[in-house]
């Protein structure tokens, strides 16, 4: 079965800094769960746990904009 996972750091209209993770299978909209952190540092940590931990479960990158298609 063909699943996605992204994640994107990103600021709210409200200045928070927001990790937002999607993941799901390929062609669907899949599901989405934000964590919100006071400094961009934490949300950093954060992502690269996660990207390590995804890739050594056999996720890979792609071209940004690529995948997922809904």
């Amino acid at each position: 079965m063909a699943r996605f996972y992204t994640l994107a750091i990103e600021r709210t209209l409200f200045g928070e800094i927001c990790l937002r993770r999607r993941w799901g299978r390929i062609g669907t909209q899949g599901q989405e769960l934000a964590h919100y952190f006071v400094n961009e540092k934490e949300a950093v940590i954060l992502f690269l746990d996660l990207t390590r931990l995804k890739r050594s479960r056999g996720y890979s990158p792609t071209k940004r904009g690529s995948a997922p298609t809904h």
